[in-house]
């Protein structure tokens, strides 16, 4: 029976849980997840844990923060005066934006928190910092 090995494009179906056992991401119900392996398209600790596999093959993952998304950089949080912020802005806590950098580039931010004065915006990923499991199913090596 054919393996996975590095270099190889497979599709997966997977279920993402935190901790808790939240649900953050499945593929069910949608397309398997297509890339190659080793090619640095999928977190780390995911890639890693396909060379082997032989479709059909189901397992269960546990992957550390620092080979999911890293640990949570206090860097990356940055106050920006709430009077910047246009008012039809919402600025829920949690609230995804997307904000432009001095370089032009676009970003994605999470809204940390909101003061009369100042608003925290976050540009970690949102599952920065923690431990997650996946449940996957190798359905296909192209």
């Amino acid at each position: 029976m054919t393996q996975v090995k590095e270099g190889d494009t497979v599709r997966i179906h997977y279920t993402g849980t935190l901790a808790d056992g939240e649900t953050f991401d499945s593929s069910q119900g949608r397309d398997p997840l297509e890339f190659t392996v080793g090619s640095g398209q999928i977190i780390p600790g995911l890639d890693a844990a396909l060379p082997g596999m032989a479709v059909g093959e189901k397992k269960t993952v546990e992957v550390p923060a620092a080979d999911a998304y890293g640990t949570a950089d206090p860097d990356a949080k940055q106050a920006v005066p709430r009077a910047d912020i246009p008012e039809d802005i919402p600025l829920d806590i949690g609230t995804r934006l997307q904000v432009q950098t001095p370089q032009g580039q676009v970003m994605p931010v999470t809204v940390a928190e909101v003061t009369e004065e100042q608003v925290i915006l976050d540009a970690n990923h949102p599952l920065a910092g923690q431990d997650l499991t996946f449940a996957i199913e190798l359905v296909e090596i192209a």
